[in-house]
């Protein structure tokens, strides 16, 4: 009884000592003005709150609309949405770092480029692998493109027959996690033919994304949450084990080959070279520099990042197509008249597509509209401070920029910016375009920026006049009438996105 009572009394008085902190924090705090909501004030457990929900991202633009261009989301969080703060935040040569949100999206003790917080070991990692996602070296990987395109279609027309009703999300994801698995390791993973969740995957990453996205926000608990996680998941650990037996397989067997071949260290540089072919002519020529955790770390994150980033957005510009018929009917007309005049061929090459202006604007829109991570890019205020939005904060404040907010943002893109409208981006207006550009980061910015996005870029403006051009999508009644439902873990993801494919002709363009 008396253990009992001593702590209670212990725990109430730490609780009383952090409450006090609190209060002495806010009332001395430069940024003590800061609006937001009350609870934010004084807990990070409103915006936990608030994430698990799954749709901060239209929280968070409806909080800035209400309280200004910075807002508090937590009792060291900010939010910002002052076009002019990117560049401070993100741009090359920046020491915000990377907050400690982040930790929780890596093993404790080891290790990925996507969380490291160190600027320069980051940047010393990304250098070795920059030419190997560079698009000049993509594009070559544009026959594994068009084989996976093709298997797509073909499922599209057993939908067609069957006249069922299918998730598109799930399939648009399917297709992704094929061609990054073709590009990664050589061969497909096979979702396109039995277009289920093999091996767990799928759920594995919807869980990784709904953990980070959650402890990180009390990353504290990250290393006693992870083992309890680890634990309740088993040895084999479902799609996790599953993808990193596949990329020891895959890597054993492409060592075999290239010791065969007598081409250690060597890059062929011929081809469709998949990448655990690049990355291990990096770590024979310098094991010590780009190791085998480098090349591990580099197969998985292509299967982890890969797939669903690309799937949402493949999902997003169908969406935004089929809730506008009149852009999905100018985009049918760009295609059939490029088409008309001998310029795009049936397998949509890239360097083609990317000379049709139509095209290219909805890709951007459907970017603006629905970039694939809804969250604040959080990062820390470095030693000496840093003034943003004539406000000073001091060093180690959280601040970040959701690209929802920043893609919003009224004042850059006009008056209809909750509105898919892809002309805006064929204006006449240099200076306009330009702000929207600079405002326009679907991929991050700086030297943070996403490096897979050349491989989602390929695979967008090949899939989509494609599909397109051959078939039409009826929404669901459900999502014909309202908007699509989606969930936000880091990723913004639709939830069934439901539609029935039906095969069309295309109409020819007159060129009289």
């Amino acid at each position: 009884m008396l253990a009992s009572s001593i702590l209670f009394g212990g725990v109430s008085a730490l609780a009383l000592i952090y409450i006090i902190q609190r209060v002495i924090h806010s009332i001395l705090s430069p940024l003590r003005s800061v609006p937001g909501p009350f609870l934010a004030r004084w807990t990070d457990a409103w915006y936990l709150w608030q994430v698990r929900k799954g749709d901060w991202e239209v929280r968070n633009i409806e909080l800035h609309r209400e309280y200004g261009p910075i807002i508090r989301y937590g009792p060291n969080r900010y939010s910002i949405a002052d076009p002019d703060a990117l560049g401070t935040i993100y741009g090359h040569g920046t020491r915000f770092t990377k907050s400690s949100w982040y930790d929780a999206w890596m093993t404790p003790g080891g290790w990925n480029l996507f969380a490291d917080r160190s600027i320069q070991r980051h940047a010393s990692a990304r250098r070795q692998l920059q030419s190997t996602y560079s698009m000049t070296s993509l594009v070559s990987y544009e026959p594994y493109v068009d084989q996976c395109a093709e298997i797509f279609s073909e499922r599209l027309v057993e939908m067609n027959k069957a006249g069922s009703v299918v998730d598109m999300g799930h399939w648009m994801q399917c297709y992704a996690f094929d061609v990054i698995g073709q590009i990664t390791y050589g061969e497909r993973i096979g979702f396109l033919d039995r277009g289920a969740d093999i091996g767990g995957i799928m759920r594995t990453i919807e869980n990784a994304l709904a953990y980070g996205t959650l402890v990180g926000i009390y990353s504290r608990f990250h290393r006693f949450a992870f083992a309890v996680v680890s634990f309740l998941a088993g040895k084999k650990g479902a799609g996790r084990a599953f993808v990193e037996e596949l990329s020891k397989a895959r890597i054993a067997e492409e060592q075999e080959k290239r010791k065969a071949a007598g081409l250690e260290g060597k890059e062929v540089g011929v081809g469709a070279e998949p990448f655990v072919s690049k990355f291990l002519a990096k770590y024979e020529r310098d094991p010590e520099t780009f190791s085998m955790a480098h090349v591990m770390a580099g197969c998985t994150a292509n299967m982890a990042a890969g797939s669903d980033t690309t799937g949402v957005t493949l999902s997003a510009i169908l969406y935004f197509l089929l809730k506008h018929p009149e852009c999905l009917r100018k985009l049918r007309e760009e295609i059939e008249e490029y088409r008309a005049k001998g310029i795009l061929s049936d397998t949509f090459a890239f360097k083609e597509t990317q000379q049709m202006p139509y095209l290219q604007a909805v890709f951007k829109e459907g970017l603006r509209m629905h970039p694939a991570t809804g969250l604040p890019m959080e990062r820390v205020v470095p030693d000496d401070g840093a003034t943003i939005c004539n406000r000073f904060f001091p060093a180690g404040t959280i601040v970040g920029i959701n690209s929802w907010v920043a893609h919003r943002n009224t004042e850059i893109f006009g008056a209809d910016a909750d509105e898919f409208r892809p002309e805006r981006w064929l204006t006449s207006d240099g200076d306009k375009l330009a702000a929207m550009n600079r405002q326009w980061i679907p991929f991050g910015m700086g030297s943070r920026t996403c490096m897979g996005r050349h491989i989602s870029t390929l695979e967008i403006n090949k899939l989509i006049p494609r599909v397109v051009r051959g078939f039409d999508f009826e929404l669901s009644a459900k999502d014909s009438r309202d908007k699509w439902s989606t969930l936000n873990c880091w990723f913004v993801k639709p939830q069934m996105f439901e539609v029935k494919v039906k095969a069309r002709k295309p109409t020819a363009v007159s060129q009289g």
